[in-house]
C-alpha cells in the first residue's frame, strides 16, 4: 500500500492548480509535483470548477489563473476565501505585468501574484511564501504595475501616511514593497525573524493595514517606493 508524504509525516502544501490553457495547467501541476513538500490535490480549467473543487479538497493554496472563463479567477478567489474562512491562500497567475484587476483582487484577499513567465524557482518560492500566510507581489508587479495605478486610483484608496513610522518601521515597509519576504528583510537588516514579525506588526497597526499587500500599495501612495524600486524621500 502507497503512503502519501503527509502520512509519512512530511509537511506538506496541498495546490490546487486552475487554468483554462491545458498546456499551462499541467506544466504548473508537474512542476510543483516534483517537489517533496507540494502535493496538487486538484486541478480546474475555469473559476467555476476551481470554487467546486477547492470546497472538495481544501487544499492549502489555490493558484488560480486571473482571466478565466464563467467566474475569473478574482470572483473564484473571493468565494474560495470566504467558504475556507481564509485557510485556503490564493496565489494569482496573470500573463500581463500591468493588469489593472490586481487591485481587485488584492481587495479580494489574493495573496500574491506572479507571472507566468516566471522562473521554476520562482514559482515554487512564491508557492511556499503565500501558503505561509506571508504576501508576495514579483517585482514586475509592483514596480510596472501598483505604481502606475495607484495615482489613477487615489480617489477610491484610503489615505495613509507614514509620519508615525520609526526609522526602522519605514525601512521594513520599504523592503515589504520590494517583495522580500520575512527572512529576506532578517538578513538585510541584520535582525532576527521575530524582530522582523514585531515591526510588521506595529506598522499594521499604525497604519491599519489588514496585510502586506495592502502596505505595499501604502509605500507607493506615500512616496517611500517609486517606479523602478528605488526608494523616495520620507513624508513628513
Amino acid at each position: 500500500m502507497t503512503t502519501t508524504r503527509r502520512e509519512r509525516g512530511t509537511p506538506v502544501i496541498r495546490a490546487l492548480v486552475a487554468d483554462d490553457q491545458a498546456v499551462v495547467r499541467t506544466g504548473f501541476v508537474n512542476l510543483l509535483g516534483t517537489q517533496e513538500d507540494i502535493e496538487v490535490v486538484g486541478e480546474a480549467e475555469d473559476g467555476a470548477q476551481a470554487v467546486r473543487v477547492a470546497g472538495e479538497t481544501r487544499p492549502d493554496l489555490a493558484l488560480l489563473d486571473i482571466r478565466m472563463p464563467h467566474k475569473n479567477g478574482i470572483e473564484a478567489a473571493r468565494e474560495i476565501l470566504a467558504a475556507s474562512g481564509g485557510a485556503t491562500k490564493v496565489l494569482m497567475l496573470t500573463t500581463f505585468g500591468l493588469d489593472e484587476y490586481v487591485y481587485d483582487a488584492l481587495a479580494a484577499g489574493a495573496g500574491g501574484f506572479l507571472l507566468k513567465d516566471a522562473t521554476f524557482p520562482e514559482l515554487l518560492h512564491a508557492v511556499r511564501v503565500v501558503a505561509d500566510g506571508n504576501a508576495l507581489l514579483s517585482p514586475e508587479i509592483t514596480k510596472r504595475l501598483i505604481a502606475q495605478f495607484v495615482h489613477a486610483r487615489a480617489s477610491r484608496l484610503p489615505v495613509h501616511s507614514a509620519g508615525d513610522l520609526t526609522a526602522r518601521e519605514t525601512e521594513v515597509l520599504t523592503l515589504i514593497a520590494r517583495g522580500l519576504s520575512n527572512a529576506e528583510i532578517a538578513g538585510r537588516l541584520t535582525i532576527t525573524d521575530h524582530t522582523v514579525k514585531t515591526h510588521i506588526n506595529r506598522l499594521f497597526a499604525k497604519l491599519e493595514l489588514r496585510d502586506r499587500a495592502q502596505a505595499v500599495i501604502v509605500a507607493y501612495e506615500t512616496g517611500l517606493v517609486r517606479a523602478g524600486g528605488e526608494s523616495g524621500a520620507r513624508r513628513r
